[in-house]
Order: structure tokens, then C-alpha cells, then sequence
């Protein structure tokens, strides 16, 4: 996928907008750090899930009960609020975090010390399971990587929807299909030799071989840079920031 996502004067045509949701949990506006909550529950509850399954070896339903029970707590006592951007990546803040929530729990060996007698929260879980499954059996070191690969799919895929969100509000559903069938089916196939050609492309959807070429390198920019823009507001700084696009895309901002 990367090589199909490199940059070039992203920079320049594309500035991120998106606000850091990391800095925004501490904000003094009660509704501002409940809708930066709600981004970075998005963003790390699969995550969070996988990392539980794998590295806990936990059942679907106890990692589901500890994935909400996690998320909860952090809610109620605005946990994620202290973290300090000088000592830590958030990701690693967060993943150490629900390292100590998991022997918190059980240590304490009871439900409710999970958040299930407390509130609950609307978490995206459908399908989580399946992917996993999806992928077989992972060793020890694989289970460490769970956690980012589940992060990093999950930022891609609201890029992904950003991208569609775009093409039809711009009336540019061609742009879309053509960015669906060019880059992501072949990807999530694992059929990058069946990948079709433009000419292919051209002759589905009635279109010159040119428009193809320059309908997906629109496509392909402003992916990129929804990409960037989902990417800064899950980072706490300028510096994570282009630590995480150079490691993502191979970018240097």
C-alpha cells in the first residue's frame, strides 16, 4: 500500500487542518475534550481489542468487557488528560496505560472493576474479531505488533471514508470507484499481481485512458493528505506528527 501513497509536494497543496485531539483532552471546555475523547475512543478501540486478544490472551468477550471497561474509566477520570507528550509517544502512553488497567483488573478479579456496572460507552468492535481470525496464528512477537497494526488500519480506513465523503459531496463518485478498484480492492485481496490496467479501468467506466491517470492522481493526493490530516489529530505534536507521516508514508514534512 505504501507505494501507492508516496508524497510529493504534499506540503504545499494539501496543509493538515484537523486540530490534535491528544491536546485537546485537557482542554477547560468540558464539550471541546468530550469530542477529543470521542476521537481517540475511534481511533484506538480496535486497537485497544487486539492488543487485549493477543498480548492478554484474552476471550472476544473479556477483551470486549476490558476494551469498554478501559475507555470508561479513562472517561470518568480523565486519565488520558495527564498524559505528559515530553516523556512518551501517546500511543505508548495509552498502550501502557491499559497494560496497568488489565493487572488492575485482575488483581481485583471482578466485573465491575472492568466499567461493567459503570457507564457504557458506543464502541466500533463488529468485525474486529474477524480480522483477526482472518489473519491465523500470530507468535509472541507478532501479538506485540497487533496493537499498531490495528491502529494504523483503523486511521487508513477513516481516511478511506473521509475520501468517499469528499468525492460525493464534490460530485467526483468516478474518482472514487476508480481509487476503489485501482487501490484498495487489489490491497485488501492481497491481488496486486490482478491489479487492473488503466485501459481496463478506461473501458468500465467510459473514460479516455488519460482521464483515468489524472482522476487517480487527484485521488491519491487528497487521500494522502486525509491521511495526514486524520494522522495530526491523533498526535500531540508538530514532531510525532512527521515522526508518524516518515513511518507511515515515507514522507518528510
Amino acid at each position: 500500500m505504501a507505494s501507492d501513497f508516496e508524497t510529493g509536494g504534499l506540503k504545499r497543496q494539501f496543509p493538515p487542518t484537523r486540530r490534535s485531539a491528544v491536546a485537546l483532552l485537557g482542554s477547560g471546555d468540558a464539550a471541546e475534550a468530550a469530542r477529543a475523547f470521542a476521537t481517540l475512543v475511534k481511533a484506538y478501540t480496535r486497537p485497544v481489542y487486539a492488543h487485549v486478544r493477543l498480548r492478554w490472551n484474552r476471550s472476544p468477550a473479556d477483551a470486549r468487557d476490558l476494551t469498554q471497561g478501559f475507555f470508561a474509566r479513562a472517561f470518568e477520570k480523565r486519565q488520558l488528560a495527564t498524559y505528559d507528550r515530553e516523556k512518551a509517544t501517546f500511543r505508548t502512553y495509552l498502550k501502557a496505560s491499559l497494560d496497568h488497567f488489565v493487572l488492575e483488573c485482575d488483581r481485583a478479579d471482578k466485573r465491575d472493576k472492568r466499567g461493567g456496572g459503570a457507564m457504557r460507552l458506543s464502541l466500533d468492535l463488529d468485525g474486529a474479531e474477524e480480522l483477526l481470525s482472518r489473519e491465523g496464528p500470530r507468535d509472541a512477537n507478532a501479538a506485540e505488533q497487533a496493537f499498531e497494526t490495528e491502529w494504523t488500519r483503523t486511521l487508513f480506513a477513516a481516511a478511506v471514508d473521509a475520501l468517499e465523503a469528499r468525492c460525493k459531496d464534490e460530485g467526483k463518485e468516478t474518482y472514487f470507484a476508480l481509487f476503489k478498484r485501482y487501490v484498495l480492492e487489489p490491497e485488501i485481496d492481497g491481488a496486486e499481481d490482478r491489479r487492473p490496467s488503466y485501459a481496463e479501468l478506461a473501458a468500465e467506466h467510459a473514460l479516455s485512458v488519460t482521464d483515468v491517470t489524472n482522476y487517480l492522481a487527484w485521488s491519491r493526493r487528497t487521500f494522502r493528505a486525509l491521511v495526514l490530516e486524520e494522522l495530526r489529530a491523533l498526535t500531540a505534536s508538530d514532531d510525532e506528527w512527521r515522526s508518524e507521516a516518515r513511518a507511515l508514508l515515507g514522507v518528510e514534512l
